[in-house]
């Protein structure tokens, strides 16, 4: 030992200033692999082996060993100029700090990766409150970074945000206004990560797959991605479908449009054929019934048909969708509202419309049930002597031109 020390001694000055640096970088990278090859990988088993951001964390925060070497080290370097190693030291320091933030950003993205493992955790997702304390954790790096740069106090450098204070307002407006939309969105349950929204000012329709600090993205159902800004949820209206999905079914809303000139009394005829439909033997009996009675007392000794009482062929049909409706294996009335109704009559037709409710939230069972729904109205709706209105198309007119023997 004493042999190489004399053997260095001997050495010219620039000799041992190259010696002496490449010895400290022989050892810094001597601890850093140590600790990031042989250390980590044997406690690697110990570590959470369903996620690598525990590892990645570890990794950083190792980094900062083979820094401390560096920044202790250099000032035993002889014949290195002061403000050289001063310098060196001094980025070197800089760079542990900023080697423990990013250790403690990839340590909260561990917490919240943890946190999703949690059944109930798209109910009240952290990651906004995440990002908030990265940023603090980063503008503290900063701060602390620069003052180990310059060699000042950090209080220095915080008793001068004072008068950057308007100047930071602005810088981080968006960050302002996100954090508390964020902190609203999740206090209030206003929106979860699955939940489909529609937000026509966005042009966005489909399930948020993610719920961020600035940001909030949607899947719309064409595959594309929307961006919305998350305090845009708060400062503008959107509309939420989960109430749909956890009532457990999904309402059809839809009218058919009648032919009002098809609007009549049936004939004893006509009622006696309609009576063949199982779903109208009760509601024909207690028609009959109500009609004869109340025209045998206000009638009396009036045989004129014109004032009695009569069945209508669009009053019978709405009975028959009602009760079809009810005895529709695919809808439900439980909880929920069902009922056929008459719209106020437009230039384009009579509006029967029918509200009710299927069984299931899912989109395709639902297309295919109000389909098939109105499939059968509108096949079954002549039976009832009853027509369906539609524009004149040059189908008709040619038909019409032709009834009449014109070319």
């Amino acid at each position: 030992m004493e042999q190489a020390i004399a053997l260095f001694n001997a050495q010219p000055a620039w000799a041992q200033t190259v010696i002496a640096l490449v010895a400290l970088v022989l050892v810094a990278l001597l601890v850093n692999f140590l600790l990031k090859k042989v250390i980590l990988r044997l406690a690697a088993p110990f570590l959470d082996t369903r996620s690598q951001t525990a590892d990645k964390a570890a990794f950083r925060l190792a980094t900062v060993a083979p820094l401390l070497v560096i920044a202790n080290g250099i000032e035993h370097v002889p014949n290195l100029p002061e403000e050289l190693w001063l310098l060196i030291q001094n980025v070197a320091e800089a760079t542990i700090v900023l080697s423990i933030a990013m250790a403690i950003s990839k340590a909260l993205d561990y917490v919240e990766e943890v946190y999703r493992r949690r059944p109930d955790a798209h109910m009240r997702p952290i990651k906004g409150y995440v990002q908030v304390l990265k940023i603090a954790v980063y503008c503290g790096a900063v701060i602390l970074g620069i003052s180990a740069l310059i060699e000042q106090s950090p209080l220095l450098l915080l008793s001068g945000l004072g008068a950057m204070a308007a100047v930071l307002l602005l810088v981080f407006k968006d960050t302002i206004l996100s954090l508390v939309a964020s902190v609203q969105l999740t206090s209030n349950d206003m929106l979860r990560v699955g939940d489909w929204i529609e937000m026509p000012s966005m042009h966005a329709d489909g399930d948020v797959i993610d719920i961020a600090l600035h940001t909030v993205k949607v899947q719309n159902f064409d595959k594309t991605i929307t961006t919305i800004p998350t305090y845009k949820l708060i400062a503008e209206s959107y509309r939420n479908w989960r109430g749909m999905s956890e009532a457990g079914g999904r309402r059809i809303k839809r009218a058919l449009m009648l032919d009002q000139n098809s609007v009549r009394f049936l004939s004893d005829k006509e009622v006696d054929t309609l009576r063949g439909f199982r779903l109208l033997k009760d509601y024909l009996a207690d028609k009959d019934k109500e009609l004869a009675e109340w025209n045998a007392r206000e009638l009396a000794g009036d045989s004129n048909p014109v004032n009695a009482r009569r069945i209508t062929n669009v009053g019978t049909f709405r009975a028959y969708v009602i009760a079809y409706l009810r005895a529709h294996p695919e809808l439900t009335d439980k909880g929920f509202t069902l009922l056929v109704r008459q719209l106020a009559p437009t230039p384009q037709g009579l509006p029967l419309e029918i509200y009710c409710f299927t069984n299931t939230t899912n989109w395709v069972e639902y297309e295919r049930i109000q389909a098939d729904v109105f499939d059968h109205l509108i096949a079954i709706l002549p039976e009832f002597g009853l027509r369906l209105f539609q524009e004149p198309s040059g189908m008709d007119v040619r038909d019409a031109r032709s009834s009449v023997g014109v070319t």
